[in-house]
């Protein structure tokens, strides 16, 4: 069961990467990867909440961690993707955007984690006062 949870998890989490990133796309244009820099942040800020939510739960939490946190996140965000967005963009000589991105990127996705850990701490905190 723990294997089916993540697979249809990842399912629908790299479904819903395709579709930011078509609307990224779409809005924006292609000279910049924000389809990989939303999914990154919103990720980010979407793992923190869950985290923040299971650290409060307590036990019972293992299913949810498989398949929000191992499987539909894990299949939303893209570091991978990131890092060919990153190279291809030194490539073709933006070196300055290319850094810019990154940077944004990484300290960005810990921000993001960091205030949704905070924003699920302190709805559970006032939900049970």
């Amino acid at each position: 069961m723990p294997l089916v949870l993540v697979m249809v998890g990842g399912a629908l989490g790299t479904a819903a990467r395709y579709l930011t990133g078509r609307a990224t796309l779409a809005l924006f244009g292609p000279a910049f990867p924000f389809g990989t820099l939303a999914v990154n942040l919103i990720g980010g800020l979407l793992m923190g909440v869950l985290a923040g939510v299971l650290a409060r739960a307590g036990t019972g939490g293992e299913p949810w961690r498989l398949f929000l946190g191992v499987g539909v996140l894990g299949g939303f965000t893209t570091f991978s993707a990131f890092s060919l967005d990153v190279v291809a963009m030194i490539e073709r000589g933006a070196t300055g955007a290319a850094f810019g991105y990154a940077l944004l990127s990484v300290i960005g996705s810990v921000a993001a984690l960091f205030a949704g850990l905070m924003l699920a701490r302190n709805a559970i905190g006032s939900v049970a006062a």
